[in-house]
């Protein structure tokens, strides 16, 4: 970082702006609409057991979060991702694949979706001013409750998944890549 003019944050392209709120809540409500598609295609796949009843908990309140974005999205007049149909196939098909592999590399996604969006949610909430208290507001009680989906999937043996650091890798850079792309289309 240098120059007074340097924010922290994600790295973006030699000339683009800095993300505007329209901008966070389009890639947030993206991001929650991810969340829950990845956990019902985990749904459709994981067999009854602690595994399961973990990732129904969680994505009962994915949906919570998914529709605040919703509200937030309506209320302030923000164009939703033209990415959506997208993120409804690449959600499942990566919630459908990590479950068939097995529960803890479904808890293993979850981990590392959690990590990239805890980076995420953080950076946004440290740009957001006054003026935007309540969006920041929301946005660091989700973060809160992604890091516990993060501890809950880590309780579930995430880290003693087949392959994890190359699981982890993975679903990480396809997290950063849809929060890119997310918050510029």
């Amino acid at each position: 970082m240098s120059g007074p003019d340097k924010r922290p944050g994600p790295a973006y392209l030699p000339g683009d702006p800095t993300p505007p709120v329209d901008a966070m809540i389009r890639v947030d409500h993206a991001g929650e609409f991810g969340a829950v598609r990845i956990y019902e295609g985990q749904l459709a796949v994981l067999p009854p057991g602690p595994a399961r009843d973990a990732v129904q908990e969680m994505a009962a309140q994915e949906q919570e979060h998914l529709a605040t974005f919703n509200a937030l999205i309506a209320d302030r007049g923000v164009r939703p991702t033209a990415l959506s149909p997208l993120w409804h196939v690449a959600g499942y098909a990566l919630g459908a694949w990590t479950a068939r592999i097995g529960p803890r590399a479904a808890m293993a996604c979850t981990v590392a979706v959690e990590e990239v969006i805890d980076a995420h949610y953080r950076e946004q909430a440290e740009r957001l001013g006054d003026d935007e208290a309540d969006l920041k507001g929301v946005i660091e009680k989700f973060r809160a409750d992604e890091l516990a989906h993060r501890d809950t999937a880590l309780d579930h043996e995430a880290e003693q998944a087949a392959g994890y650091p190359v699981l982890s890798a993975l679903v990480k850079a396809g997290s950063r890549a849809a929060i890119w792309l997310s918050t510029r289309f």
